[in-house]
């Protein structure tokens, strides 16, 4: 990103240019590299699952070339992005590392500079094989991530499962969070996310049950269900509920996850909880929104029955939910 009259833009050769100014880059410990910018440029606000293919496949196609990678992104789509390739990209042993920053590398004061050196780093010398999330001191599992701030230099977080590193005056890795390496023998395999008619409805205090009504409607095939607490929702009002049960009939794919940042939701701690049950509601446990999302656009795009995707939705497929 580079400031124009509009605001910060992405710009060809700029990120090679700044970069090339980096005296540090060329010194050691940093690994050599590569950079593979693509054409065009986007702001994440653009993101889209074809791009998240273009990204995955890269991965797969130059696996043999190099010791890890990291994906240089904007920080509005870089939870989704995580999440996504994640799901795609079976197989790897290397790290996948997504970051960014706050203020882009050219500006004086920016965060971009540490996370892009340490990103790199963490790509090149450390077993950590599966997608992640480097972003102010800690690198996260990519599916656990989230962005929590618009303005602060930590601006991720990872709410229900702890940092796979944490970087101060030395880097620490915590294995025993990583995944495990996949089986000898095991090839890199990329799979599709393709857009689906899926969408996130948050509930609140005073629903109109007729707008809800018409959310639910075709051609949606599946909603992520924001909901309060520990998976609770307005029970008293029985045409919510008779309006969740008609949907789950019909075909939808009704998958609960919680408003909450911290902790997850069963749907069973509470009456409300177990009538959201009862009338199809998945429960999504502790997964992010990005997370569920994702999960659902995935699931939509492998090819799988409806009753497929419903046993898959809420169990735990990459490390993105908690079932305990």
């Amino acid at each position: 990103m580079r400031p124009t009259d509009n605001g910060y833009q992405p710009c060809a050769g700029y990120l090679a240019d700044q970069m090339s100014h980096m005296e540090e880059l060329s010194q050691s410990p940093m690994p050599a590299f590569e950079v593979i910018e693509y054409d065009p440029l986007i702001d994440s606000s653009n993101m889209t699952p074809k791009i998240w293919r273009k990204i995955a496949e890269d991965v797969r196609d130059n696996d043999h070339r190099f010791d890890g990678f990291v994906v240089l992104h904007g920080t509005d789509t870089m939870a989704y992005t995580a999440s996504a390739l994640a799901l795609m990209i079976s197989g790897i042993r290397k790290p996948v590392i997504l970051t960014g920053a706050q203020l882009p590398l050219g500006q004086i004061r920016n965060d971009a500079r540490e996370n892009l050196k340490t990103a790199m780093m963490l790509a090149a010398n450390y077993s950590i094989p599966e997608v992640s999330l480097y972003f102010g001191d800690h690198l996260y599992r990519g599916c656990r991530s989230t962005k929590i701030s618009a303005t602060r230099f930590d601006a991720f977080d990872s709410p229900n499962y702890p940092p796979l590193a944490t970087v101060g005056t030395s880097i620490e890795i915590f294995q025993e969070h990583c995944l495990a390496p996949p089986r000898d023998g095991t090839s890199i395999v990329v799979k599709t996310i393709e857009p689906a008619e899926v969408a996130a409805f948050r509930i609140f205090p005073g629903l109109s049950i007729d707008i809800f009504r018409h959310f639910l409607q075709k051609p949606l095939k599946g909603i992520i269900l924001e909901t309060y607490g520990d998976g609770n929702g307005p029970t008293d009002d029985r045409a919510f509920l008779n309006a969740i049960k008609a949907a789950n009939e019909n075909g939808m794919v009704i998958l609960g996850c919680t408003q909450c940042l911290h902790g997850g939701m069963t749907q069973a701690s509470y009456a409300t909880g177990t009538a959201l049950t009862q009338a199809g509601v998945i429960p999504g446990r502790d997964m992010t929104i990005e997370a569920a999302l994702t999960k659902m656009l995935f699931l939509f795009s492998q090819n799988l029955t409806l009753d497929e995707i419903k046993s898959q939705v809420g169990q735990n497929l990459i490390g993105e939910l908690t079932l305990a």
